[in-house]
């Protein structure tokens, strides 16, 4: 599952256990319930000047979707069904990160596949540990369509269409060097402690500014207005964006 600590003002969610750290339904649910309490205190608090670093624990940051738990049902049908399922689900915590009032940072410890791949870059910064792990989108390996949400978000975060190619038509292992290379991660790091600690670096460094949370939710949301849509968060209304004015004046 995961945990969710605090340093400071900067929240620490870490994928829990020894394993690959499948997303799950139970596993998508625990994360989306450690962003909620994340936002839910940051909020009792002020509601500015916090940040959010996601990781995990072992050789994983996460393997993409719960497969093993797909395919046990029984039938092929039944197999659709939970995938299909996990697919779902996994679009409203791509929109939790979106809308979340803080800055995140993914300090990727491990291999991130599939969904494990989309989960880091949903975040707003990506660090990563450069003498082990690789970014993988094993799809097109395993006969699989990618979700349209998954699409929009490799092209708002992969700005080089050959370097999206290799991605999503050559199914292209990438290490953290490489990665940094090409702009899709910002920096590598020699190991996995290395990795978290320049994560909450970062974190206290841009916690420090003392933004308005909710505006930074706001202007994030707006960036990215692709996959803001495709994870189906509405586009902010006049009014929102006069409350939010309001409220930053306070």
């Amino acid at each position: 599952m995961c945990s969710l600590g605090k340093r400071g003002r900067v929240f620490i969610l870490t994928l829990t256990g020894d394993g690959e750290h499948r997303l799950s339904p139970d596993v998508i649910a625990s994360v989306r319930d450690a962003l909620a309490r994340a936002k839910s205190e940051s909020a009792a608090a002020g509601g500015r000047g916090f940040a959010l670093v996601t990781t995990a624990e072992g050789r994983f940051f996460s393997n993409g979707f719960d497969l093993a738990w797909a395919i046990s049902g029984g039938s092929a049908s039944t197999a659709r069904i939970r995938l299909q399922s996990m697919v779902s689900l996994f679009q409203p915590l791509v929109a939790d990160l979106l809308s979340l009032p803080m800055p995140t940072i993914a300090a990727v410890t491990g291999h991130a596949a599939a969904a494990g791949f989309m989960l880091a870059i949903s975040h707003d910064y990506v660090e990563m540990r450069g003498d082990r792990g690789i970014l993988y989108m094993s799809e097109l390996d395993i006969g699989m369509p990618f979700p349209p949400y998954f699409l929009k978000l490799m092209r708002s975060k992969i700005s080089d269409p050959k370097v999206l190619r290799e991605i999503v038509l050559e199914g292209k292992k990438i290490g953290a060097s490489e990665a940094m290379a090409k702009g899709i991660i910002d920096r590598a790091h020699g190991s996995a402690l290395e990795t978290v600690e320049a994560a909450v670096r970062r974190a206290e460094e841009l916690a420090a500014k003392n933004w308005v949370g909710e505006v930074y939710g706001s202007i994030r949301r707006g960036a990215l207005p692709e996959v803001r849509a495709a994870v189906g968060l509405p586009e902010e209304t006049e009014e929102e964006r006069q409350n939010l004015l309001a409220a930053s004046k306070l």
